[in-house]
């Protein structure tokens, strides 16, 4: 899916993925064709908007256009105006009175569902050095593992960085969540953390304040 249009009352969508000028998009059996190169995460007018016309997203007005924007054109803060005018505060309250959105059949994707919940695209072994002096280790394990499970698995990694000793305060800190976060991470089936023991981020630091249980 390149483009999705959110509510059925909506007159503008949006590009899942930069989308370049001429491109044809087909919503609700109209054709419209891009007049402009538009950006991921950004609006498209799937109609001509007079100046002073709602613009229409989640189909509810989220502003009004500033001039006159044309079918398949880049709607964004150049030509688009909030009403809220000089309002500090405000309600919510949507004009098609609350209505449910109709339901949409859930996006699926090929991936691994791992014990915590958590779902990966990727089925790797992955090696964590928790300080940079076990690097050449940590590859060497990686290149004799990638041999051996080759065809189990779709890849064996070492993460080679300099870090986890002689580092201090926010520094520190930062390296440990992030090491963390790789020891965690669902594209790995299997992690392997490898360390010395006397580093600053050792493997019981991680353990204890980091990896909970």
């Amino acid at each position: 899916m390149d483009y999705i249009k959110i509510n059925e009352k909506d007159n503008v969508c949006v590009a899942l993925k930069d989308l370049s000028k001429g491109t044809k998009l087909e919503l609700d059996g109209e054709c419209v064709v891009l007049t402009e190169d538009i950006t991921r995460g950004h609006k498209i007018a799937l109609k001509d908007l007079k100046e002073g016309e709602n613009v229409i997203k989640y189909g509810s007005p989220i502003g009004h256009a500033t001039k006159d924007i044309g079918a398949g054109s880049h709607i964004h803060i150049h030509n688009l105006k909030t009403n809220l005018g000089e309002v500090l505060e405000y309600s919510y309250h949507p004009e098609n009175g609350g209505e449910d959105i109709p339901k949409r059949t859930p996006a699926e994707f090929m991936g691994f569902v791992r014990e915590d919940g958590s779902v990966g695209v990727r089925n790797e072994i992955w090696i964590i050095p928790t300080v940079g002096c076990v690097n050449p280790i940590a590859a060497k394990l990686a290149e004799i593992s990638k041999k051996k499970l080759s065809g189990t698995v779709d890849d064996v990694l070492a993460f080679a960085h300099p870090y986890g000793c002689s580092q201090m305060g926010e520094d520190q800190e930062a390296t440990r969540i992030i090491l963390s976060d790789l020891i965690r991470h669902p594209n790995a089936g299997g992690v392997l953390v490898l360390g010395l023991g006397c580093e600053n981020s050792n493997i019981g630091v991680l353990k204890n304040g980091y990896l909970g249980d």
